[in-house]
């Protein structure tokens, strides 16, 4: 059911539309952002770009990180990192959706492939919650919740990669199937 309302969505112009803002996102945005992260805290590292990290690895990144670079690593989760998830939800929701329609059969269970992004929003949201509260604590111990911070990040991470494999499948798809057609005529 969500995946046919997300393929209703799904369309050239607007896979277009959102890569163009994901694009920016990229070049502009998250950049502008990771430098004021690393300027404030001092440290270029933070737990959303780390691929995995233990519990001891996040409290010695909240010790570095200080007080202030803690207080706005929380306070960007909960503002910034709720944007930028949209963003590349968004893009890759329709994007896939978009290129399964033009690529494969209705029938296909490859149309449901648009909702594969938002397994990644869900790890991301886990690791948002996660790490803010581990480092919200510091320096008491959240054991439980900064270990699975971690595995929150790797999950997500790995989310991100199927997702992108996703759309590179599914671009091709959409390629041969173009080719085919274009044959046939």
């Amino acid at each position: 059911m969500y995946s046919r309302s997300l393929q209703r969505l799904s369309s050239g112009p607007v896979a277009l539309l959102t890569a163009a803002i994901f694009v920016v996102f990229m070049v502009v945005v998250l950049p502008a952002q990771a430098a004021e992260s690393a300027a404030i805290s001092g440290v270029d590292a933070t737990p959303d770009t780390m691929i995995f990290y233990t519990a001891g690895e996040l409290y010695d990144l909240a010790e570095a990180m200080g007080e202030t670079g803690r207080s706005h690593y929380i306070r960007s989760r909960f503002t910034f990192d709720v944007i930028w998830p949209v963003v590349y939800v968004t893009f890759f929701a329709t994007t896939i959706g978009w290129l399964a329609q033009c690529g494969f059969a209705p029938a296909s269970r490859w149309q449901m492939a648009n909702l594969l992004p938002f397994v990644a929003v869900i790890f991301d949201a886990l690791e948002n919650l996660s790490a803010s509260l581990a480092l919200a604590r510091y320096p008491a111990p959240t054991p439980i919740v900064a270990e699975l911070a971690g595995v929150f990040t790797l999950l997500k991470w790995v989310s991100v990669a199927l997702t992108s494999l996703t759309l590179i499948v599914v671009l091709v798809a959409a390629a041969v199937q173009r080719i085919i057609d274009q044959r046939r005529q």
